[in-house]
């Protein structure tokens, strides 16, 4: 008889992004509280040496800020509004562009709505690990290292240094790691892999490269991280990787029809901005 398939992992792509403003821990919060196998992050370098979960290379577009990550203090970010962008109950609009020409008028201090620092301050990987640590349930944490930046390879010492503090930086096997290290760049998972060989690494890709369209992947990566684009133009792929002995994490997958497409090619995992939705018609819900 043929081994019964495991369960599609649900993964929260920078929390539950599509309800709460992205990386924040609000959105990491309802993510758990939806359900969700795991949370995606992505995280960058401070100035002052702090991994903090933000995608973008300038904090322009999720925050009331300017400036690149890695110029700027974790202060100068603290001081930032990080989750205003998103709701739309804000007096006026906001964003990047928006109002550049508008004046808005702004009520009294005692008329404005009080953000939850939950919703609006930025969030450090430290904190994101405390908040699994703490959530009574085995939740994965995929993160991903961003590159390229002015820190180069501080990043993923950083990383390992702050796992080694959980106790997560050297499981005794893959299979038995909450967490994963994911990134397009080959170079930060090598790093990854010197310092930690059991730390599970997840090859991130935007197209599949001719030396590994059979499958496999750089040595020491067990899982492949197409975009759910490559799985609409290559659905074989997915059977290509499992014959390799490798695993299939699908970037991002919100789409109804692209879940059902991954359910139907056994994925192993979905990273998705919509758990709770994913998870409902996976029949976990």
């Amino acid at each position: 008889m043929p081994t019964p398939r495991e369960p599609i992992k649900v993964i929260a792509h920078r929390g539950a992004s599509a309800d709460v403003p992205e990386h924040t821990l609000a959105a990491y919060r309802k993510a758990i509280e939806d359900g969700a196998d795991g949370l995606e992050c992505d995280v960058r370098l401070t100035a002052d040496g702090h991994l903090v979960c933000v995608h973008d290379r300038r904090v322009n577009r999720t925050s009331n800020g300017r400036g690149a990550v890695s110029a700027l203090e974790l202060a100068d970010l603290a001081a930032l509004d990080f989750g205003s962008w998103k709701d739309t109950t804000r007096v006026g609009p906001v964003g990047p562009g928006a109002g550049r020409d508008t004046a808005v008028p702004v009520p009294p201090v005692s008329e404005q709505p009080q953000w939850d620092a939950a919703r609006t301050s930025v969030l450090t990987l430290e904190r994101l690990l405390e908040l699994v640590s703490d959530a009574g349930r085995r939740v994965e944490l995929a993160i991903e290292t961003k590159h390229p930046t002015r820190w180069a390879g501080q990043v993923e010492e950083r990383l390992m240094a702050l796992l080694d503090r959980f106790g997560l930086a050297s499981p005794a096997s893959a299979a038995e790691s909450p967490v994963r290290v994911m990134s397009f760049s080959a170079r930060s998972l090598h790093r990854v892999r010197a310092a930690s060989p059991y730390l599970p690494t997840v090859q991130l890709m935007q197209f599949v490269g001719v030396r590994h369209r059979d499958g496999r992947l750089p040595p020491g990566v067990g899982i492949s991280g197409p975009s759910i684009r490559i799985l609409r133009g290559h659905p074989s792929y997915v059977e290509q990787v499992h014959r390799a002995g490798n695993r299939v994490h699908v970037w991002t997958v919100d789409d109804p029809a692209d879940v059902a497409l991954c359910a139907e090619l056994g994925v192993d995992a979905v990273i998705t901005n919509r758990p709770r939705a994913v998870l409902e018609q996976l029949g976990r819900g």
